[in-house]
């Protein structure tokens, strides 16, 4: 008989060291070449759908469960705010307006969705103290890179000076501009920085591999490969409950596909996951 599979329980996120949750990736990293998981979560209760894969040039990883994970005494209309503050900043561009009666917010260009995103966060961080403001002038940063990139780096260097989540959102949004603006060196600083704090937002797993790219293309390949080969070996030896592999998440593959690029006989030494057992009745099966 076919054996009954529960669901699989994993360790490490790519992007966010959560016990239990699903990996998030933001839309900087998707102008940054890499693919966004657009997710969709209630917001505290308040029945909204919203989606957190942010405006270009935005970081905010594992943004979804660390609203979620909000302290439940946190004000209810003050999450609101942001909440609504954020589904603007994630509302629809396009030349194409709205239909009739449709409550979707749709903007013809990047920037004017920033800057109306903007004067929310700047509503939010007005009115509200503690958490609430401290996340919306993150979020007043990362979007103003889409319209004044240089004041957004300044509000963003200023963020990082704090080692809370917020600070080490900022700081990794500051080392990705730092690797646009062609300052390879001080990214990977800023991103050795962050895979030596304790970090509960960031997984290592994505710190590691925007720095195993920065010292690809500074030619440290054997760098580059001890960084992707730490990532990729503990995700294919992970096992759910039964003990069956877990599959890799996004960051995992995507470390294991450069690993074979530039040292594909280390890439020899991660194990290939067993073939499921097929179901009974069929060829093979029981």
């Amino acid at each position: 008989m076919a054996r009954k599979k529960r669901s699989v329980v994993t360790t490490t996120a790519p992007v966010i060291e959560s016990k239990d949750k699903r990996p998030y990736q933001d839309s900087f990293q998707h102008d940054f070449g890499k693919k966004v998981e657009d997710v969709g979560k209630k917001f505290e209760g308040h029945g909204k759908n919203i989606l957190y894969g942010l405006a270009a040039a935005l970081v905010v990883l594992g943004i979804i469960v660390w609203i979620s994970l909000w302290n439940s005494r946190s004000n209810a209309a003050a999450r609101a705010a942001l909440g609504r503050a954020i589904e603007t900043s994630q509302a629809n561009v396009s030349e194409v307006p709205a239909q009739a009666g449709s409550r979707t917010k749709t903007f013809k260009t990047r920037k004017e969705r920033s800057e109306a995103a903007i004067a929310e966060f700047q509503a939010v961080a007005d009115k509200y103290s503690g958490d609430v403001k401290e996340k919306a002038k993150y979020f007043i940063a990362v979007n103003r890179l889409v319209i004044d990139r240089p004041a957004a780096i300044l509000e963003l260097e200023a963020i990082s000076d704090s080692n809370d989540e917020v600070g080490k959102l900022a700081k990794f949004a500051l080392a990705q501009t730092r690797v646009d603006d062609g300052r390879p060196e001080e990214a990977a600083s800023l991103y050795r920085e962050l895979a030596a704090m304790n970090n509960s937002l960031i997984a290592k797993d994505t710190i590691n591999f925007e720095l195993a790219k920065i010292y690809e293309k500074q030619g440290k390949k054997q760098e580059a490969v001890d960084l992707l080969f730490g990532i990729v070996k503990p995700a294919s030896e992970a096992k759910d409950l039964e003990g069956s592999p877990v599959p890799l998440t996004s960051t995992a593959r995507s470390a294991k596909e450069k690993l074979q690029e530039l040292d594909p006989e280390k890439a020899k030494e991660i194990p290939e996951p067993a073939p499921d057992m097929p179901p009974a009745g069929f060829p093979g099966g029981m």
